[in-house]
């Protein structure tokens, strides 16, 4: 699994890509909070449209993300999910903690 980021007037843009499983999520999560404390965002965007496969390591991600920020009075959000990221996030419920939106085409 690759994390890629980009860091625009105080947007901070995480694109996961490949698969992330409880094998990468560890090695991901510190990777993407090194980047959160290198650029202190006002806001944090989970890409998540080149993620083919997630398990619920995904989920403990993505409220980790969203725990960071709410500590420092930002936002944070999951855009571009796919189907089966979908069917994991879904049925965890965390929609009700973060804001999730899915691609249409994907």
């Amino acid at each position: 699994m690759k994390v890629l980021s980009s860091y625009q007037e105080g947007r901070l843009t995480l694109y996961l890509k490949g698969e992330l499983d409880h094998h990468e999520a560890a090695a991901a999560l510190g990777k993407i909070s090194r980047t959160m404390d290198d650029y202190l965002p006002r806001d944090c965007v989970v890409d998540m449209e080149g993620l083919t496969f997630m398990d619920s390591s995904g989920i403990a991600l993505i409220l980790k993300i969203a725990r960071l920020m709410a500590e420092t009075g930002g936002r944070a959000w999951v855009e571009n999910v796919r189907n089966q990221p979908l069917k994991v996030i879904d049925a965890s419920g965390i929609d009700r903690v973060i804001n999730v939106s899915t691609k249409a085409s994907l």
